[in-house]
Parts: structure tokens; C-alpha cells; sequence
């Protein structure tokens, strides 16, 4: 029997700038577990990206399933993905092409507009599970769910920071500019005062 597990993330930044973020989140302080990523295809088809990703990633196991592990433990999975800039979609397919035996985790993610603010991002996020590994796949499928749904908290905390770095910097340069027309309007004033001031001092001399 296949496990299943749904979740949904809202991201405080516009969908363009997630669109963009989304290809610089490795490295960050919350995806150590993330060893390589490289670009296998990209192409462009009736206006939409076409990305086909290799990731390697650490693949750590329970105390009672690491007899069944032999070697390195690591994992490479595959992420295809399809951006849509005009109807401002981008939707990811992972799953994992090794250890299949023990575990395959399909996922797929929906980035999208939200639909109550235009300014914010919705990531509608879906996994399946399954194992063919006889006499512990309900185990198995329950420890993938487990670890599934702790790394789905970190990638959320490290996508936010790497938004957080592409694009928080330009507030701080947003208020020194503000703060700096505020300082010249104020000044124009004073300046307008100080050459009206002599102007009412003569004219109130006047009979």
C-alpha cells in the first residue's frame, strides 16, 4: 500500500521572485544534506523551461535498517521541473533512482500565484511512498513519511533564507532613499521659510 502526504507553504515574496530563487537554494544553513546538484537538460517549448536536475544527497538511515545499507550513504535523485512565466506556474517532479528497493518518494510541487495576495507564493507540495523491501515496507514507508515531513521544514526555512538574501537588501536601500527625499523636502521647506521670512518682517513695517 502506497503512503501519501500533502502540505502547503506560503512564501512572503512575489512569484517571479521565487520563479528566480528557486535555482539558487543550494547551499543554504538548513540543506546540509545536500552534496551536489548539476544540470542534466534545459530547453525552452512553446514558452516554458524545461530543467532536468541530478542531485546527490545524504541519505542517513534508522539504527535497525542500516544492516540492510551497504556502502556510501547517499542517494541521487532526479528533479524535473516546468516554469510557465505567463501563467506564472512552476511545478517540480522528484523521485529517487537509487535505493528503490527500500523506498521511492515521488514528489511534486505547485508554485503558484496565492490566490487571497498576488504578492505572495503558494507551494502546494504532494509525496508519495512506496517500498517493495518484503517484511518492513509498512516500516519503511512510515520512516520516509517521518524524515519526509522534517526535511519539508527545513527546505521551507531554507528557501525563506535564500529569498531572504536575493532580495531583503533591497529594503534597507529602499528606506535610506526614502529617509533622503524626506531630508530634502525638509530642507526645501526650511529653505522656503527662511526666504519668506524677511518678506512678512518688511511688509509688516509698511503704514
Amino acid at each position: 500500500m502506497v503512503k501519501y502526504y500533502t502540505s502547503t507553504a506560503l512564501f512572503k515574496y512575489t512569484w517571479d521572485q521565487v520563479a528566480i530563487a528557486l535555482w539558487q537554494r543550494y547551499p543554504n544553513p538548513y540543506s546540509k544534506h545536500v552534496l551536489s546538484e548539476d544540470v542534466v537538460h534545459r530547453e525552452v517549448i512553446n514558452g516554458k523551461l524545461y530543467t532536468k536536475r541530478l542531485l546527490t544527497k545524504t541519505n542517513p538511515m534508522p539504527r535497525w535498517g542500516e544492516h540492510f545499507v551497504r556502502g556510501p550513504r547517499h542517494i541521487c535523485v532526479v528533479e524535473e521541473s516546468i516554469v510557465d512565466p505567463k501563467n506564472k506556474s512552476l511545478t517540480t517532479y522528484t523521485r529517487n533512482i537509487g535505493m528503490q528497493k527500500l523506498l521511492t518518494i515521488i514528489e511534486k510541487c505547485d508554485y503558484i500565484q496565492n490566490p487571497e495576495n498576488l504578492r505572495t507564493t503558494q507551494c502546494n507540495r504532494w509525496a508519495w511512498f512506496q517500498s517493495s523491501f518484503y517484511g518492513f515496507r509498512r516500516a519503511l514507508q512510515a520512516f520516509g513519511v517521518e524524515r519526509y515531513k522534517s526535511n519539508v521544514t527545513k527546505n521551507v526555512k531554507g528557501f525563506n533564507t535564500t529569498l531572504e538574501q536575493l532580495f531583503m537588501t533591497d529594503i534597507p536601500q529602499q528606506t535610506k532613499t526614502k529617509q533622503k527625499l524626506t531630508e530634502k523636502a525638509k530642507h526645501a521647506v526650511d529653505l522656503a521659510k527662511s526666504k519668506t521670512q524677511p518678506l512678512l518682517t518688511s511688509s509688516s513695517q509698511l503704514p
